[in-house]
């Protein structure tokens, strides 16, 4: 990390990993609503199983499906969307900010100023 500021020299650096945070959310999302879709024939079995357990045995088994596949791709999707994330705030944007005069910039001190 940069020990200050380009434009100030200022040396109160934040970051703010807003691709960490974006990536984050859309991977959440999307890998809820994939772990959802692909649960659907998870739940389809778990309710082909709940039969032995009767008609309550089937709703179980079926919502029961679903939700597990929703929270793991959930939970999966998130993972890789902050990796994503955090690749995006180091390579790409500029995260660094400077806490003085409200400067971004990168890491890189070759890279372009904004």
């Amino acid at each position: 990390m940069s020990e200050q500021c380009p434009n100030c020299l200022s040396r109160r650096i934040g970051k703010s990993n807003y691709g960490k945070k974006t990536a984050g959310v859309v991977g959440a999302s999307a890998g809820t609503y994939g772990g959802y879709a692909a649960a659907t024939a998870g739940a389809q079995a778990g309710a082909a199983l709940g039969v032995v357990a009767g008609p309550v045995g089937v709703t179980l088994g079926g919502i029961g499906g679903a939700v597990i596949g929703a929270l793991l791709g959930g939970a999966t999707g998130a993972s890789a969307g902050v990796i994503l994330g955090d690749v995006l705030d180091e390579r790409v944007l500029d995260n660094y900010r400077c806490l003085d005069c409200s400067y971004s910039f990168s890491d890189d001190p070759g890279s372009p100023e904004r």
